[in-house]
């Protein structure tokens, strides 16, 4: 089959490597992707990284700023027979969606209906979710709302972070898919379509969801520590500076309290934050201006007492 590939984020990029080396099903005649951006204090351009590997392999790439006149005419002049799209970070328009006389596919992580959306990996932990998974499905021009074809159930362990699930499920979902365009290439695919009552939705993040609200749970608060590892980070503020934190422990579920946020222990190897239920234990932090470090290093340098609070 000769398939288009679609994808600029790197979750992409084991999809891309496996579809690569199945030469003998599969020929992929060129990977879509976004443009180059200016990166760092130098706004540098750096290249996606899903495009470097492309053209090592050998794969020509295409950037369109826009899927609009000129895109289409140059993806209907490839012919492609399926399109594939991994974490591309667009919808495709109706008028490339009907190229492909196989149809287009996605790959999307999550067990759809559940958590539609660029941040599904994010929020399966932050909801506390111990399973998730990643979905194939046929495209149409709504977001992450076609037929199902195939699904993958993956387990999230307690010390998964959003940046360890991430590559689990790119990994699974190579699999998938390709297990998936083998079915599509013998003609074995009996799709289903998608239960609209049990769709929930996990949208785009933004750097101000890693705001703490002390007054949750130990439980919620480690779930959203977890989740925005390593982006955007869950954070807080002590004594007027933006207090990162990378990791940490539920030390026990207690009673609420009328403390959340206070240091209720402190020494050179442990600190210790009431919640509004139960305490959590910082393993890991980042006060502003400072990198990442371990609580026991960043307490050597700086000077903290049972009392204090964090603040929003």
């Amino acid at each position: 089959m000769k398939i288009l590939f679609f994808g600029s984020d790197n979750f992409a990029i084991a999809s891309l490597k496996l579809l690569s080396q199945k030469k003998q099903d599969i020929s992929i005649i060129g990977v879509v992707t976004k443009p180059d951006r200016k990166k760092g204090r130098g706004l540098k351009v750096i290249p996606l990284e899903i495009k470097t590997v492309a053209l090592e392999l050998g794969i020509n790439v295409y950037q369109p700023e826009k899927l609009k006149d000129e895109a289409i005419s140059y993806i209907k002049s490839l012919a492609p027979e399926l399109i594939v799209v991994v974490a591309y970070g667009g919808i495709l328009p109706k008028k490339i969606l009907e190229i492909p006389t196989r149809g287009c596919v996605n790959l999307h992580s999550s067990l759809l209906p559940q958590l539609r959306g660029a941040g599904a990996i994010t929020y399966s932990i932050t909801r506390g979710y111990t399973h998730t998974g990643v979905t194939t499905m046929y495209m149409n021009e709504a977001m992450d709302a076609g037929d199902i074809i195939s699904q993958k159930k993956v387990e999230i362990k307690p010390e998964d972070t959003a940046g360890t699930l991430r590559e689990k499920l790119s990994k699974e979902g190579a699999e998938l898919l390709y297990y998936t365009l083998q079915n599509i290439k013998e003609n074995k695919v009996v799709a289903t379509r998608q239960d609209d009552s049990k769709v929930t939705y996990a949208p785009l993040l933004k750097k101000e969801d890693g705001l703490i609200d002390w007054d949750k749970s130990a439980e919620e608060i480690f779930n959203l520590v977890r989740g925005l590892n390593p982006w955007p980070s869950a954070y807080t503020h002590l004594n007027g500076k933006m207090f990162k934190i990378h990791k940490a422990q539920i030390l026990q579920l207690g009673d609420a309290k009328t403390n959340s946020g206070e240091i209720i222990e402190v020494d050179k190897n442990n600190l210790v934050v009431a919640t509004g239920e139960g305490d959590l234990s910082l393993l890991e932090v980042q006060i502003e201006g400072k990198r990442k470090m371990s609580i026991q290093d960043f307490l050597q340098g700086h000077k903290l007492e049972k009392g204090m609070r964090f603040s929003e």
